[in-house]
């Protein structure tokens, strides 16, 4: 027992913790991790997309007299590239798509055919139309042409009999009026054939009427009302021809088709349309040859342009080193207060395939021509622009709250800062500055110097 009582010994350590614990703990240090990746992730979204401040200034061009002269930029505004005359292609019947014959993209001319409608009903209504005005076109005939000379003769061997019988009635009642007063015949027999005579004379009346109206033919009022009946028939024939031609849409110019809204089997009306419903128009064509730049000029700028006929050059931002010539030809009669723009729209003076409608578009306004003053010596209109704005070749202008990058050419170097040769026209927000992280497209709040 004294051995037994030695080997017995107090375990000092601490328990060992459950076989679930470990696992317990490595979901909280994940869920802490997660947060904090998630917490560091959104702060640096929120950072990489905020609007970056930068300093602004406008570009004009510099003369060596005062004022602009013929040719330079005044003003620089942007806006979209649209179609002058968007056509939503309608049917004018209702039906089903039995054909299409266009796509997205496809050049149709004037009067081809786009969509062909089912037109069983409307060729059986045109058919029905038809029936009835040959109808009425023989029932006229047969009037003009009057009656028959067998019918004449069928209406006075008529009368002849109808006065035949007449005569025989009349010897019977002579007859019968001479035994009456001889007290051969009653009184009766005398009335029964004066009744007989009146009779067979209001017969052989009537017969001679017959004969006289079937002799003269129709009278002219019933030819003129079956004329007026085939006048309305001749329209319901015209009318049904019309819906079964209907039936087939065709482009009402020549132009490029913008947008497909039909497929084969949906139905077209020309009534309520509803969003899964009929559809109320079957395709979109434009004339692209006939642009137009759609511009908001600000209220505070718009005293830079001339008025109407005023030329521009036209530049999109999908083809920054192409330029297309135009003219103001249409200025807005209101302005826009919430807003506090004017609505110009500058007609394109020479489209091409490289002009799409609804692409960003910049226009510069150029300076009118102004009358030579002898006094006034040789314009040297010229652009600069600060050394400092020109990065790697390039600027950053400002277009709707973001940094769009454009390539220049520069030349000297002048007090007023680098001649800028090429890239730049005038009127453009360049930043000054701009920050090494600064990318094209990046939003940014400028502060105009």
């Amino acid at each position: 027992m004294e051995a037994d009582l030695k080997s017995l010994k107090i375990d000092r350590k601490p328990p060992v913790a459950s076989e679930g614990s470990p696992w317990a703990k490595r979901f909280i240090l994940g869920g802490i991790a997660l947060f904090v990746v998630l917490g560091v992730a959104a702060t640096w979204w929120k950072s990489a997309n905020a609007a970056t401040p930068v300093q602004t200034m406008r570009l004009t061009a510099a003369a060596a007299n005062s004022g602009a002269g013929a040719g330079d930029i005044v003003l620089n505004a942007t806006g979209y590239v649209v179609a002058a005359h968007k056509i939503q292609v309608a049917s004018k019947v209702v039906g089903k798509v039995a054909w299409i014959g266009v796509e997205k993209g496809d050049r149709v001319r004037e009067g081809q055919v786009l969509v062909r409608l089912e037109d069983d009903e409307y060729r059986a209504q045109l058919q029905q139309a038809r029936g009835q005005l040959a109808s009425l076109e023989a029932r006229l005939q047969e009037l003009e042409t009057g009656s028959r000379p067998e019918e004449i003769a069928v209406a006075q061997a008529n009368m002849e009999q109808a006065k035949a019988e007449l005569e025989n009635a009349r010897v019977n009642l002579e007859r019968t009026r001479g035994l009456v007063r001889e007290g051969v015949f009653a009184k009766q027999m005398l009335d029964d054939a004066e009744a007989v005579y009146r009779s067979r004379e209001a017969r052989v009346r009537s017969l001679e009427r017959t004969y006289e109206l079937v002799r003269i033919g129709p009278r002219r009022e019933v030819i003129d009302a079956v004329k007026g009946q085939i006048e309305q028939a001749r329209g319901a024939v015209a009318f049904a021809d019309t819906q079964l031609s209907n039936t087939v849409i065709r482009a009402p110019v020549t132009g490029t088709i913008l947008e497909r809204i039909v497929e084969r089997g949906e139905f077209v009306t020309t009534g309520f349309v509803g969003d899964r419903g009929a559809k109320g128009f079957v395709v979109s064509l434009a004339d692209l040859n006939d642009l137009e730049v759609e511009l908001d000029v600000s209220q505070s700028d718009f005293n830079k342009l001339s008025g109407l006929g005023q030329q521009a050059r036209i530049t999109v931002d999908a083809y920054p080193d192409r330029q297309w010539a135009g003219s103001i030809y249409q200025i807005a009669p209101e302005a826009d207060r919430q807003k506090a723009t004017v609505q110009v729209k500058v007609k394109v003076a020479n489209p091409d395939e490289f002009l799409r409608p609804e692409m960003n578009a910049t226009v510069g306004f150029l300076a009118p021509a102004k009358p030579a003053s002898a006094s006034a010596g040789p314009a040297a209109p010229a652009l600069y622009v600060p050394a400092n704005a020109v990065r790697g070749g390039q600027v950053f202008v400002v277009l709707d709250g973001r940094a769009v990058a454009r390539r220049v050419r520069t030349g000297p170097t002048s007090a007023s800062g680098l001649r800028v040769e090429e890239g730049l026209y005038g009127g453009e927000d360049v930043i000054l500055d701009p920050p090494a992280e600064l990318k094209d497209g990046a939003r940014v709040t400028p502060r105009p110097r």
